[in-house]
Order: structure tokens, then C-alpha cells, then sequence
């Protein structure tokens, strides 16, 4: 019985190392390896500020012809082609119209030789994709404007057609939206209205051309447009 205690002593003795160094079927969370972060739908490289405006469709001899424009804030970043003549000219020409268009930031470009109804079609629909995006900048309420924003009214303008009153934006010192408050009631007129707003969102100041067929409304326009910005500086 004396020798039987040392050996089951030394038994017990052998196996706690057997049972220090059995594997664990288990893994702790401290060790477990942390999953890739997987980038958010916010990261795919769309910007929230850009606005995409279709124009047109403008049908010509050659065929259908339509652009899609992308805006970032008042300028110009991309055209794209929805619809086009399948010309080898107009193919050719295409290419040229987009990049004169991210130059001079307008419709006023040249025609491509060659591609003359191309780019007739071309400058129409982009002119109607500029227009809109311009009407909707001057039709956006006031009120939405973020606390640092100023609305600001010109002086009411009269001239031959009718009184003419602008109503500005601005966002610390830059113009953002311009809103016709009166207008004369005449289609040039209409038609000049978003040409003037653009331009006067791309100069900041009233330092801007005279549309073509509407000089009467662009003077009152202007007067306008200076009053109000001489009335923020104030």
C-alpha cells in the first residue's frame, strides 16, 4: 500500500500536462481575425453635387441627335451623346463638339467641317439641356437655402417691354441662384432669361453679354442684377 501511493501520486502528476496542453475547440473572439471593411455605397464616386440634364432630341437630315449633360454647380463636366446620326463624319465630330463645349463652357461653339447638321443638332440640345438646368437653379425656393445664404432683391427695372426685377443668392460672396421676380411677358424674353442667369452665375458679377434679340430686357437685367449686388456689399 506504501508503494501504491507514490505511483498513483506520479500518475496524476503525468496527466495535468496532458490536460494544460489539450487543444481548445473554440477560438476567442480577442483572437479571431476582424472581416475587411467593405467600402460604403457613398464611396462609389458619385457626386451629390452634380446634376445630370438631358436635352433635346433634335431631328435633322442625317438622323436623331440628343446630349446629356452633367453639371457641378454652374460648370459643365461632362456631355455624353443619347442620340446621333450613325455617320462616319458625325462620329469624327462628335469628340470635338464635347471638348469645345468643356472649353467654352456654353452652346457658342464652332461647327465641326463636315458635320455641319451634326452640330447644329448638337448646339440645340445642349442650348435646351443649359436652359433647363438654369430654370430649375432660378425656380429653387429661397427658403431652402442654408443659414449663411443671402436673398437679395435688384431694383424693379423699367424699360419698353415691362418692369424687370432679379432676386440673388448669395452664399457668403457667391452668387448662386439668380430668380426672376418680373419679367416682360415676351418669348425673347423668355428665351434670353436662363442665357443671362448662366452667364451671370459663370461671371459673379453683372458684367455679362447681351443676348442676341433681347437687349431691351438684358440692360433692365443687368441694372437689376447690380443693384442687387451693390445692396449685399452694403
Amino acid at each position: 500500500m506504501k508503494r501504491a501511493l507514490p505511483v498513483l501520486v506520479l500518475s496524476v502528476a503525468g496527466l495535468i500536462p496532458v490536460w494544460r496542453y489539450e487543444p481548445s475547440t473554440g477560438t476567442s473572439t480577442a483572437e479571431a481575425a476582424a472581416p475587411a471593411s467593405t467600402p460604403s455605397a457613398s464611396s462609389t464616386g458619385s457626386a451629390s453635387g452634380s446634376t445630370v440634364v438631358k436635352g433635346t432630341v433634335v431631328t435633322t437630315d442625317k438622323g436623331d441627335v440628343q446630349v446629356e449633360v452633367t453639371f457641378e454647380g454652374g460648370t459643365i463636366t461632362a456631355v455624353r451623346m443619347l442620340e446621333q446620326p450613325d455617320h462616319p463624319q458625325t462620329t469624327a465630330a462628335v469628340p470635338k463638339l464635347i471638348e469645345e463645349t468643356l472649353q467654352a463652357q456654353s452652346a457658342d461653339i464652332d461647327t465641326v467641317s463636315g458635320a455641319t447638321i451634326t452640330s447644329d443638332g448638337y448646339r440645340e440640345s445642349l442650348q435646351a439641356a443649359i436652359d433647363a438646368r438654369a430654370a430649375a437653379a432660378s425656380a429653387s425656393p429661397s427658403a431652402s437655402a442654408s443659414p449663411a445664404s443671402q436673398v437679395v432683391a435688384g431694383s424693379t427695372v423699367n424699360t419698353d417691354k415691362g418692369d424687370v426685377q432679379v432676386e440673388v443668392t448669395f452664399e457668403g460672396g457667391t452668387i448662386t441662384a439668380v430668380r426672376m421676380l418680373e419679367q416682360p411677358d415676351h418669348p425673347q424674353t423668355t428665351a434670353a432669361v436662363p442665357k443671362l442667369i448662366e452667364e451671370t452665375l459663370q461671371a459673379q458679377s453683372a458684367d455679362i453679354d447681351t443676348v442676341s434679340g433681347a437687349t431691351i430686357t438684358s440692360d433692365g437685367y443687368r441694372e437689376s442684377l447690380q443693384a442687387a449686388i451693390d445692396a449685399k456689399g452694403a
